[in-house]
């Protein structure tokens, strides 16, 4: 049988097991170690020195960590984009707060800054002012930033950016995962660079570090014995994790270059097709690309379908979050623009180690697909 071409597959330098015998070695295979402190420093020397960074045990217990430290609880109101991961918004449940999702705009797929100010207007109308703000930069395309942020400072709500996706990505030369009150990471198996499992928050101060150290390490008061005041929970990285953390880091740059390559060449060669790319709408964005996203003209769901006959992953673009049944009863602001990438959008295998042989193989084989 020949080997399936999938849709993001991890790529190891070699460096990984260095590491993680060193964990061994030395019996630190718990939440804390060498590789912990290592690879935190080596996300804020990436992104920027001045920020503080705790690594966590996924990119969903760091969402769930910063919506602690703003204080959103019960009843709490969180706007949150809607086209993105369900993970995004879970943690808002956790802290039995509610939803409320804004749509996508056309440029950048990601949340829509005119609805998010439409919904804040309503809300405040309502005497129901959002605890907080959360959007993504989808598939590692960095959102209308300054447009969000400068929203969210006219209404005094703080915002929390979800990087999940991109690691990499820049904006103006800045990184994303800079930008919010807080931001995260995600180091899953599938993304630009992996942990394995895990992710990170990035904070802008030690005090906030510190707190959020506490709750992920089931908030143990100062005693000597295990007293405990408030809840916490398990959501520190492990030190083994963190040392295949440390050798990924070191190839973020290479990783990047060769998303963004595979992306250029889909382009190109679909450059005379009915087929529209998630593209970025200036020169001042920049994307990692962590996946080729794009419309097609015919049904995404069949087109996989065919693709997987031919040992090729692909999957639809995420089903937006306003239309999961988990959220059926949730308030909604925007025009429809995520449906509508949904009931057409695709994502290509996108994989660092992609060779150019399978790729040619993705390309011909979609081609006679859409044709």
């Amino acid at each position: 049988m020949k080997s399936k071409i999938w849709l993001s597959s991890p790529t190891f330098t070699g460096e990984e097991t260095n590491y993680i015998k060193e964990a061994f070695n030395l019996g630190m295979i718990g939440n804390s170690g060498e590789n912990l402190e290592a690879f935190e420093s080596q996300i804020a020397f990436k992104l920027n020195d001045s920020l503080e960074v705790l690594a966590t045990s996924s990119g969903t217990a760091a969402i769930h960590l910063a919506l602690q430290l703003l204080g959103v609880s019960e009843n709490d109101e969180v706007l949150c984009q809607s086209n993105t991961f369900i993970a995004t918004a879970n943690p808002i449940l956790y802290q039995k707060a509610i939803p409320v999702f804004i749509d996508s705009e056309k440029e950048t797929w990601n949340m829509n800054p005119y609805f998010l100010e439409q919904a804040i207007k309503d809300r405040i109308k309502h005497n129901k002012k959002p605890k907080a703000i959360i959007f993504v930069h989808l598939y590692g395309m960095p959102a209308k930033v300054s447009e969000i942020l400068s929203i969210a400072k006219k209404y005094d709500i703080p915002v929390i950016e979800d990087a999940a996706e991109a690691f990499g990505s820049q904006i103006e030369g800045k990184y994303c995962g800079t930008f919010g009150n807080i931001a995260i990471l995600s180091f899953n198996s599938n993304k630009i660079i992996t942990t394995s499992g895990g992710g990170a928050l990035i904070l802008k101060n030690k005090n906030l570090k510190d707190t959020a150290f506490f709750l992920s390490t089931q908030a143990k008061d100062t005693a000597p014995f295990y007293q405990h005041s408030q809840i916490g929970y398990n959501y520190r990285m492990s030190n083994v994790n963190a040392g295949i953390g440390r050798a990924q880091i070191k190839a973020i740059d290479s990783f990047v270059n060769q998303r963004r390559k595979i992306n250029s060449l889909y382009k190109e060669a679909f450059a005379n097709e009915n087929i529209i790319f998630q593209t970025e709408p200036s020169l001042s964005y920049f994307s990692n690309f962590w996946l080729t996203a794009c419309l097609i003209n015919k049904n995404p769901l069949e087109v996989i379908n065919e693709l997987s006959h031919k040992n090729i992953e692909a999957r639809p673009l995420w089903k937006p979050l306003h239309l999961q049944p988990l959220f059926k009863n949730v308030k909604f602001y925007g025009d429809g623009t995520s449906e509508e990438l949904f009931k057409s959008g695709i994502c290509l295998p996108s994989s660092v180690s992609l060779t150019m042989e399978n790729q040619n193989k993705i390309i011909k084989t979609l081609k006679t697909i859409l044709q």
